[in-house]
């Protein structure tokens, strides 16, 4: 389904559209980022899981957030280790946030202070169990070796893209790091002459 059904209710201010991709760089890190998830596989998955455990119920109201969009806040709360409050602001406020949860154009009424509300980030949260986080990590690991992102010899996957000579410290590069001094050091150790066996 469309972005444009879930998002009617961002679409109520009086300014014109504004298209979210040209105020983010091409090179910008959230931007790099988002382009290497499987959104679409990602998306149908979970919509697949919440269809089977959570049946919808015939009410009114206004419609549901998109799973593209909380997917999005999800993984952005843990890559920024932030609050709900932190990344639902964020959306509000910050282009490349919308760009890394699938916004394409909003037109805004100044007077909404969140376009998602923490409370739903929190719930939909909740419905994500264990089989559907194994099965959305198999998907993401399956992309980044098929793209080549990643070898499938060793598989380390590093969500946030750094740039070259940059001297952040990741997991990746400290199991990179441990692995090289241990075949160093095992290479250098001396050879010792075997013990003669008694007669």
């Amino acid at each position: 389904m469309g972005l444009a059904r879930y998002l009617r209710h961002w679409r109520s201010g009086q300014s014109s559209r504004m298209s979210v991709a040209d105020f983010v760089p091409k090179r910008h890190r959230l931007r790099l980022w988002a382009d290497t998830f499987p959104w679409a596989e990602l998306v149908a998955t979970i919509e697949d899981s919440f269809a089977r455990r959570f049946p919808k119920k015939h009410t009114r109201g206004r419609p549901p957030v998109s799973p593209r969009v909380l997917l999005g806040l999800e993984l952005l709360k843990h890559e920024r280790v932030c609050s709900d409050e932190h990344i639902c602001q964020r959306l509000r406020t910050d282009f490349a946030v919308m760009y890394a949860c699938g916004i394409s154009d909003v037109q805004v009424d100044a007077s909404q202070a969140y376009f998602v509300l923490p409370e739903v980030l929190a719930t939909c949260r909740s419905r994500i169990d264990q089989a559907l986080m194994d099965e959305l990590v198999r998907i993401q690991a399956a992309a980044a070796i098929e793209s080549g992102l990643v070898s499938p010899a060793h598989l380390v996957i590093e969500t946030f893209p750094s740039e070259q000579g940059s001297q952040r410290v990741t997991d990746a590069t400290t199991l990179y790091k441990a692995k090289k001094k241990s075949s160093r050091s095992s290479s250098r150790a001396p050879k010792r002459a075997p013990k003669a066996k008694p007669c």
